[in-house]
């Protein structure tokens, strides 16, 4: 099993390796096939069964999971969504390493992985990704159909 320590500078020379050899088109080709192998039995799961909850459900596990400082908000009567990244321990060790810099759209792959999945189920989820290069975003979902 690959370290975090490893596998985030890894995966972010990974998209630089693919957008070097097929252009943006091949790093979205490779993390939509992260979003259906690996994201829609998740979060698809949670979505099928609890709907917006779902996201609540999916997030709250795993973005513990990655100690990230962030907070979330669900309102399903008004609709809404939203998780607050303060902290995105990924980008941030990124930002830290002296010897690489970030692939230049890293934090694009969150935004490809989970709307993809999420429209199927009815969710539309939008992002804010201005401050990336702080480590910081937001991401916001609300049902389709309200």
């Amino acid at each position: 099993m690959i370290s975090c320590t490893e596998f985030i500078p890894l995966y972010s020379e990974l998209f630089k390796f693919l957008e070097k050899k097929g252009g943006k088109a091949e790093v979205i080709r490779y993390w939509e096939y992260i979003s259906d192998k690996y994201v829609e039995p998740r979060l698809g799961e949670e979505l099928k069964k609890d709907g917006l909850k779902g996201c609540w459900n999916y997030w709250n596990k795993s973005l513990n999971e990655e100690a990230c400082d962030f907070t979330m908000t669900l309102d399903e009567e008004n609709n809404y969504f939203e998780i607050d990244m303060k902290g995105c321990p990924s980008r941030g060790m990124l930002n830290e390493m002296s010897y690489t810099q970030p692939y230049h759209d890293y934090c694009g792959h969150c935004d490809v992985l989970y709307s993809r999945v999420a429209k199927k189920y009815g969710i539309e989820i939008t992002g804010d990704y201005r401050e990336c290069d702080k480590a910081k975003c937001k991401t916001f979902a609300r049902r389709a159909d309200y």
